[in-house]
């Protein structure tokens, strides 16, 4: 394995999945990584768990080891106390990132602004993840992906059909993952300034400004042209669309060079006697009947299951794939091969099988590691920070730390 942030230490002051993810990610490659929770309880969403709605398997969270694997360590801290600020302090004196998912008028009332942070250590890089980002009339409004992200920056408009009866809702934590990825590709570039020029960097990741990104192509050409475009079919190929097998399961055909991949696509289909068809010589043709050639080729793959596709198609190498489950993703050749998935012993011994971070240095992913209990390195943490046993022992009686 290449732990490319080995060496960087990381003090995370944040709950939910936005930042915790992208601290997981610094530490399944190599970061140490300090998790700062809330002496009783510990990271809010470790409560999901209680509430019914993060899922569990043999009594472990499967959304906490998927947002704070790879290695992290918990330090029981009262980050609303002076004496717990003090203490986070304590550990940003030496630490080369502080991540946080405060709010700014939180930030500010508590005394974890970038200026409070950056006064402590210069050379820190300050990563925050917000919902609706750091300036602005709301700029302290709270947010989830669900709000943010998906509601908010047009995503889900522009995959509602328009005569649904309802919007299309997002599954759990997309946004929060993307966002995550935006923030360690922000702080690996603070990193990398700061090895330029021995200066600090303040990072701001948002949802909704992650959301606008993913869907930047609708938006820009809406905006341009004065006219949502974000329902727009912009093509009459009839290569390059959904078709549905008759198991009632889908495939997905991207063949936008439809002259280059027509002929093989019609002999590894078995579709050949389209060949003849004057309709559809080429992609002027096909365009023109674009409706004609969609049916014919709809009704064509209706006749057959899925599996009989994936053969005839299998050694063709023009772009298709099938519409697959989220549970044949662990049988997936490509996913086996590629280590996109692992199995990872959870503290009490549950093996857990969790997603890798779309990365890999030299051929290799990272550390898979489980999630921390709450509070489970906070003596050992605080010993580390120079902290006095005398003083630990006091801001254990006074309930600052756990």
């Amino acid at each position: 394995m290449t732990m490319v942030f080995e060496g960087v230490k990381v003090v995370e002051v944040a709950e939910w999945t936005l930042v915790p993810s992208a601290a997981a990610i610094l530490a399944e490659f190599g970061a140490e990584v300090i998790k700062v929770e809330r002496p009783e309880g510990g990271d809010i969403q470790r409560g999901l768990t209680v509430a019914g709605i993060s899922p569990v398997k043999d009594g472990v969270s499967l959304q906490m080891e998927a947002s704070n694997r790879g290695g992290k360590r918990s330090v029981g801290i009262d980050v609303t106390t002076e004496e717990g600020r003090d203490l986070v302090y304590e550990l940003v004196k030496d630490a080369d990132v502080f991540l946080t998912s405060l709010l700014p008028r939180t930030q500010k009332r508590l005394g974890y602004t970038s200026e409070d942070i950056t006064a402590v250590n210069p050379r820190i890089i300050y990563g925050a993840g917000t919902g609706l980002g750091t300036k602005g009339p709301e700029v302290d409004r709270g947010g989830y992906d669900m709000t943010a992200y998906w509601c908010r920056s047009g995503l889900a408009h522009a995959l509602t059909p328009p005569n649904a009866e309802r919007v299309v809702e997002m599954r759990p934590a997309i946004g929060d993952r993307l966002g995550a990825m935006n923030l360690v590709a922000g702080v690996a570039s603070a990193l990398f300034h700061r090895e330029r020029t021995g200066k600090g960097t303040v990072v701001d990741v948002s949802l909704l400004g992650t959301g606008m990104w993913q869907l930047a192509s609708d938006v820009v050409y809406s905006t341009a042209l004065g006219a949502d475009n974000s329902r727009v079919s912009r093509g009459r190929n009839p290569l390059a669309t959904y078709y549905r097998t008759s198991d009632d399961r889908w495939l997905v055909l991207a063949l936008l060079e439809s002259d280059r991949w027509w002929p093989k696509f019609v002999e590894h289909s078995g579709f050949t006697h389209l060949l003849d068809d004057p309709r559809f010589a080429d992609s002027a043709s096909r365009g023109e009947h674009f409706e004609e050639c969609q049916q014919v080729l709809a009704d064509l793959f209706a006749a057959e299951p899925l599996a009989e596709w994936r053969r005839r198609l299998g050694s063709f190498e023009g772009p298709w794939e099938p519409v697959q489950s989220v549970l044949e993703l662990a049988e997936d050749p490509q996913v086996v091969a590629n280590e996109i998935m692992k199995v990872m012993p959870s503290n009490n011994g549950t093996p857990v099988s969790l997603v890798a971070a779309p990365i890999q240095f030299d051929g290799t992913g990272g550390r898979f590691l489980p999630c921390p209990e709450p509070g489970a390195n906070t003596e050992e943490v605080l010993l580390e920070a120079g902290v006095e046993w005398e003083r630990i022992e006091a801001l254990k009686e006074a309930g600052v730390i756990t």
